[in-house]
């Protein structure tokens, strides 16, 4: 079978092209809306820009791990440096990785269901247990920002970091970004259920 024969699925665990990402199988391949187009877009626009700080946290561990082991002058700030960086990035890496539907699933009976049957478990996920998981969560996270600015946090050492609120505001932002992706995901999942029966992708 040529290559431009293959099926999605067979070229994704092909050998013959392994970098070819666009062929990756992803969990759920539901309908795009204009509200899921313009959210996705933006968050997938702002993960890639996001990506690059990687380099920079790398490079904060070698010059870090270099002044320690070579120089014998380690740096609190340093440490701090590439933990704040490292946190910003899990956070607001988030909604990058649910817009892409490349997130960590251990549900084995998942993708034996049909596209619809998937969409009702989407949904009944994401309104029974994540949309409200994510309320709480900056429920909780926007006065502990504010209590970190009013109050003026800083690093307890005296070596380290100023400004904690700064590093504080990616939980806000990253929750923030991740309901975004949340919503743009149920209403694919909506357009799924009520697009024509011809066009469900039932299995």
């Amino acid at each position: 079978m040529e290559p431009d024969d293959k099926t999605p699925e067979e070229r994704a665990i092909s050998h013959d092209e392994p970098d070819d990402l666009q062929y990756i199988v992803h969990h759920g391949e539901f309908p795009e809306t204009g509200f899921s187009r313009a959210v996705d877009n933006v968050t997938k626009k702002l993960g890639s820009a996001i990506s690059w700080f990687w380099i920079a946290l790398m490079a904060v561990i070698c010059v870090n791990v270099f002044m320690k082991n070579a120089l014998g002058q380690g740096s609190v700030r340093f440490e701090e440096i590439q933990w704040h960086i490292y946190s910003a990035l899990f956070l607001l890496g988030l909604a990058y990785t649910m817009a892409y539907d490349d997130h960590v699933r251990v549900d084995l009976l998942y993708e034996r269901y049909s596209l619809r049957t998937k969409a009702w478990i989407e949904i009944i996920g994401t309104l029974v247990f994540l949309l409200p998981f994510l309320a709480v969560l900056l429920y909780f996270a926007w006065p502990f920002v504010v209590k970190a600015f009013v109050d003026g946090e800083r690093s307890s050492s005296p070596a380290g970091l100023s400004h904690y609120w700064i590093i504080k505001s990616t939980l806000v932002i990253g929750f923030g970004l991740l309901s975004l992706s949340a919503l743009s995901r149920l209403h694919r999942c909506i357009a799924c259920l009520t697009r024509p029966d011809d066009q469900a992708g039932k299995e």
